[in-house]
């Protein structure tokens, strides 16, 4: 007796047209970012095309978002690869109601769009306030590093900008020298495009010496920041000796009048000079060299602050600075913007102790728990009289409050960072300069606040 199977017949046309959303079972994700971003303030997005008139028709802006949102919550970030999404994929059909943008068209939106983008995150936490997913109890702050879209190899030394500077300026006089060369010189000399190579030298050299003025820019501002005076400039910002402990020569040795005597020890450095191996990036210089599991990369400094309650993300900000410990204030702002209130409990890891940031935060209504090294570790003595809040906060950390409390964090924060990178596969940006980056960061984030809360049922 032969087999009965089910009916199959590929070649079969559909009498009557199916319902797109039938498509997809009921609780798929893309059914939640379709219902949750219709609830979701977009006028924003529709300000750009007000008065475009009839002709002008430009794809939806909530069909535009609610694919570039799924696409991030699902690992999907390019826009090639989301276009092509949109023919193979029956979530992202169904989110696009048969639309079809081009890589461009998806890739302009996102660009023209990114600060919108970044605002939706703020919104999506309001939204898991409001659905209970948010009780700020307790938060747990934690860093991730993430990779910049610039290569480490595309990196320059202030030493060897020194050098190539000095190469380029005799190429492009040897070559200022055989343009003046006689036409019968000139014969004897191989084929060379002369104008094409002082242009390509002379924009090599603009390049270095564009990185080398934001190298000794930010010099600048880190001496200033460590207390610093310019050379020639007293304790008191007017002409001195270079009180500072710099070189500051007398510029010569006729002068015999008597020299006031320095003070203090001199620098190896001269005020705003980096150091030889301090490096500029030339594809994106707001990006630093930071280590990390892979290796020294080209990253920027990710920072979470979740919420015990259902892991959400309610603050989500970047920097360029490896260090994490003067960044605690900042999260605590953001939380307390983004959802109108301090939490009961701020918890932190050894990267954030800080004696200064731990005196600032001592009179927030909020209990602060930093640990003070690694854990397993000896701890060395602490001076209360010069590191009196640190010393507070080594005693609280000896009680068995304080240890539980802490005890909490590793497994409230590590987690998120985790999915940003393993579940939803975002270890690279997209875009170029700290600004961008911030506001894809918070897309990210919102991203993966929407496919937490699908998973939770709300």
């Amino acid at each position: 007796m032969p087999t009965s199977y089910l009916p199959y017949a590929p070649d079969q046309q559909l009498l009557l047209p199916h319902s797109l959303q039938e498509w997809l079972p009921q609780g798929h994700l893309a059914h939640y970012i379709n219902d949750t971003i219709d609830t979701l303030d977009l006028s924003a997005f529709f300000k750009r095309y007000q008065g475009g008139g009839s002709r002008n028709q430009p794809f939806h802006p909530a069909m535009m978002v609610k694919v570039l949102v799924y696409g991030y919550a699902t690992g999907v970030f390019s826009s090639r690869k989301i276009a092509k999404k949109l023919h193979e994929d029956v979530a992202f059909r169904v989110l696009a109601a048969d639309n079809f943008p081009k890589p461009r068209t998806l890739s302009d939106f996102r660009a023209l769009h990114l600060q919108e983008l970044a605002a939706l995150f703020v919104q999506v936490v309001k939204l898991a306030r409001e659905c209970g997913l948010v009780k700020l109890g307790t938060i747990a702050v934690d860093g991730t590093k993430l990779r910049a879209k610039a290569s480490k190899h595309k990196a320059m030394s202030y030493e060897r900008m020194q050098a190539r500077e000095i190469e380029l300026k005799a190429q492009i006089d040897t070559l200022l020298k055989r343009a003046a060369q006689t036409d019968k010189a000139e014969a004897d000399e191989p084929e060379l495009d002369i104008p094409a190579e002082l242009a390509l030298r002379q924009e090599r050299l603009e390049v270095i010496k564009a990185a080398k003025q934001r190298l000794e820019a930010r010099q600048r501002e880190a001496d200033t920041r460590r207390g610093r005076k310019p050379e020639g400039k007293d304790a008191d910002g007017d002409d001195g000796d270079g009180g500072d402990g710099g070189d500051g020569g007398d510029g010569g040795a006729s002068d015999t009048s008597p020299q006031p005597k320095k003070r203090g020890h001199a620098f190896k450095r001269a005020f705003g000079v980096p150091e030889p191996k301090a490096q500029d990036n030339f594809t994106d210089p707001d990006s630093r060299i930071m280590k990390t599991s892979a290796g020294f990369e080209q990253c920027f400094n990710a920072q979470t602050a979740v919420d015990a309650g259902a892991q959400i993300i309610v603050a989500a900000e970047l920097s360029n600075c490896a260090a994490d410990s003067a960044l605690l204030p900042t999260m605590l702002d953001a939380v307390k913007s983004n959802t109108g209130q301090v939490p009961e409990v701020l918890l932190a890891d050894a990267g954030y102790r800080s004696e200064a940031v731990l005196a600032q935060l001592s009179g927030k209504q909020v209990e602060v728990i930093v640990a003070l090294g690694r854990e397993g570790k000896k701890q060395s003595e602490i001076d209360a009289h010069k590191h009196p809040h640190t010393a507070a906060m080594a005693a609280k950390l000896k009680t068995q409050p304080g240890q539980d409390k802490y005890r909490r964090r590793k497994a409230i924060v590590e987690p998120p960072n985790a999915w940003i990178k393993q579940v939803l596969g975002f270890r690279q940006f997209s875009f170029k300069g700290i600004d961008k980056v911030r506001c894809e960061f918070k897309l990210v984030c919102a991203a993966l606040n929407l496919r937490r809360m699908a998973a939770m049922g709300v």
